[in-house]
């Protein structure tokens, strides 16, 4: 080795420590003056092919040789490129990263420039600026759709990232293909790898093996709840795993070329090669991952959520161990650790916050038979985040493992305790439904746990006019940050405005008290009812209005009422002409309609409703965000914000309304802002 490094002039500290690094792996000791002694011997007894009598290659022999220089030239060509590709791949995979961490940089100045200088942000308005906005920062990907999911072949269901998501993805897998595909070229007749087609399949099998064992501790945090990022840029946790999901769909086909290759690098070798522990390892940890990345379609997630988080928390594990035992004698374990450090972080983590928070009783209450409310006590220590979510652990026997992600408020009655307000749906929450139906008064305590608070604030207080709209059960994260804002808010001249969209009036019984505690805020209430003829547990308002004695009080006065009521619906503004005269059509067959006492009871507390609410604006029908969102930019003396949290589909037609008036006559600035989190 001493001959060879001197015959091309690389005698230098640099050029030996390869030599001793692979001695060292080999379990080989070397002297400290073996480079000097080999040197000398080679000088001195040194002989060519030409120079050994009967030379035959298959014969060792017992003097230092010397190779051809020609032969030497190729052979340090062919090896130069074979190594070469291994450190390229190290920074080429630096770039993957390095591509991630230019939009994280681009995506915190501009999410705090509106915090830090809320004055140069609402001036931003520019036909530049709002071209970008409105064609590609806020719309969906395609038409309206981004929250609401898609279907093909009407089994693949799918959710479409928005426009500036879609275009980050996009970029991103050109800068794979491209640092994956450049300077891959072996030479003609390549004598490492006996071809140039066996070297260059080689070159990309260890490329990318490097470069996507380098994605994985990216993919991981994305996934983390505990993600620093989500407070440096303002993204919500989506937005991560809409990333994370393509950043792990890439590692994958990565890894999959990888294994590829190198089954046809291999060849007839394969069969003995596997009976090495790491390439069993590494086909352990492939077949997982592609277990993963079928086991994490849509349709399978949302039909069998649980299932589908514990089998992908127990393949997540066995990728990693497999990663780790792959390359754990390959020299490339360090790009493990990052990993491995960061998930265990996030899991720490996760699990401190768990017992920092205790495990209370919570009051669990079946309301209006469609959400259950949960009142749990609060360490003192724990400051609620406006807008933010947290996640819950009902401490049963047959899901105390599960966590699941909801809204919540401060209690309006007591400031120790923080209020979910969980819609029934399948899962967790229809187990408790069941149970508390048949509970007295459908109430009981649960022990439970919280982690969190997740999330940040939106940058809506600094806007002069900040509208939230919430759907059904998207509310109470609405309603949070609505109360928040307008306690910030000193300027009068700043409106902030609260409306709220819910199917039947029964919806309002699980929320009454945070609507009767607007009544001391500048907040600027309405509520839409879509269907106001439907009285379904209405009646469990006598409860609230303490009993029948109440309205039996107000029958002497139920005809004026009656009156009342008709024509204040007559008056209500109504989206469009013809949903005005459907909706009046539809209050007058309800008047008319033979209810007898029953129905005058549930007339009589929607009536009540109205005079306690007072301060709220009751309409009927459906609103129309196409002629709310322009009306709401008119009438705002500068910039406006629309803060939006509920149904999908009025999510997408809110998000897709501010696109199209980003550009409006007033040049006003226009933000949007969601709180949906739709990750399963």
């Amino acid at each position: 080795m001493a001959g060879c490094l001197y015959s091309v002039g690389h005698t230098s500290e640099k050029s030996r420590s390869p030599m001793l690094e692979t001695c060292a792996r080999s379990n080989v000791t070397l002297e400290d003056d073996w480079f000097e002694t080999a040197l000398e011997d080679y000088k001195q007894n040194a002989k060519s092919a030409s120079e050994i009598e009967n030379f035959n290659m298959s014969v060792p022999i017992d003097v230092p040789f010397i190779l051809n220089k020609t032969n030497t030239a190729i052979y340090q060509e062919c090896y130069r490129r074979f190594y070469n590709n291994l450190y390229d791949a190290i920074d080429y995979g630096a770039g993957m990263l390095g591509y991630w961490l230019l939009v994280l940089l681009l995506g915190a100045i501009f999410n705090w420039m509106k915090f830090l200088f809320p004055g140069l942000t609402k001036k931003m308005t520019g036909p530049v600026i709002n071209f970008w906005r409105s064609n590609v920062a806020i719309p969906a990907t395609f038409r309206k759709k981004k929250s609401q999911e898609q279907t093909f072949l009407k089994i693949f269901s799918f959710l479409i990232p928005s426009r500036f998501e879609s275009l980050v993805i996009f970029l991103f897998y050109c800068v794979v293909i491209w640092l994956n595909s450049i300077n891959l070229k072996a030479m003609h007749g390549d004598v490492v790898f006996e071809s140039k087609y066996s070297a260059e399949i080689r070159y990309v099998a260890d490329r990318t093996g490097i470069t996507a064992t380098m994605m994985m501790p990216l993919v991981f945090l994305y996934a983390g709840r505990n993600n620093f990022l989500q407070w440096l840029v303002g993204w919500n946790y989506s937005t991560f795993v809409a990333y994370h999901r393509h950043t792990a769909r890439v590692m994958f086909m990565l890894v999959v070329i990888h294994a590829v290759c190198f089954t046809v690098a291999f060849g007839s070798y394969y069969s003995a090669e596997l009976k090495e522990e790491y390439l069993r390892w590494g086909i352990v940890a492939g077949v997982c991952g592609g277990t993963i990345m079928i086991q994490g379609m849509l349709f399978l997630r949302r039909k069998w959520y649980e299932l589908f988080l514990l089998f992908h928390i127990l393949l997540a594990v066995f990728w990693t161990a497999g990663a780790w035992l792959h390359v754990r004698n390959l020299g490339y374990i360090w790009l493990v650790y990052p990993a491995v450090a960061v998930w265990c972080f996030d899991r720490a983590v996760r699990i401190g916050r768990l017992f920092a928070f205790g495990f209370p009783h919570a009051d669990v209450t079946l309301l209006s038979d469609e959400t259950l409310k949960v009142v749990i006590p609060k360490p003192s220590y724990w400051k609620s985040v406006p807008g933010g979510h947290a996640f819950i652990h009902f401490l049963k026997p047959t899901y105390f493992w599960q966590s699941h992600p909801f809204t919540f408020t401060d209690s309006v009655e007591n400031k120790k305790s923080i209020v979910l307000y969980c819609k029934v749906k399948g899962g967790v929450t229809h187990s408790l439904y069941q149970s508390l139906a048949q509970a007295p008064g459908r109430t009981c305590k649960i022990r439970v746990s919280v982690e969190g608070p997740y999330g940040e604030s939106t940058a809506a207080r600094y806007a002069d006019s900040a509208v939230f709209m919430a759907g059904g059960n998207g509310i109470p994260g609405i309603y949070s940050e609505v109360v928040d804002v307008a306690t910030r808010t000193k300027d009068a001249q700043n409106k902030v405005k609260l409306m709220w969209v819910v199917r039947e009036w029964r919806s309002l019984y699980w929320f009454y008290e945070e609507l009767l505690n607007l009544r001391d805020t500048k907040i600027e209430t309405t509520i839409y009812v879509t269907q106001p003829s439907s009285h379904v547990f209405i009646d469990e308002f006598n409860n609230r209005f303490q009993g029948l004695e109440r309205l039996e009080e107000d029958s002497e006065n139920f005809d004026q009422e009656k009156e009342y009521s008709i024509n204040e619906v007559v008056q209500v503004e109504e989206n469009s002409s013809d949903e005005k005269q459907d909706s009046i059509k539809e209050v007058a067959k309800v008047e008319e309609s033979p209810y007898g006492e029953k129905g005058g009871s549930t007339h009589r507390i929607v009536d009540i409703i109205k005079k306690e609410l007072s301060h709220v604006t009751f309409k009927e029908g459906r609103p129309s965000i196409k002629a709310i969102i322009p009306q709401e930019i008119h009438e705002s003396n500068g910039s406006v914000a629309f803060v939006t949290c509920g149904h999908s589909g009025m999510v997408d037609e809110i998000r897709y309304c501010c696109a199209k008036n980003v550009s409006n006559p007033d040049k006003k600035r226009v933000d949007f802002y969601e709180q949906v989190q739709v990750w399963a």
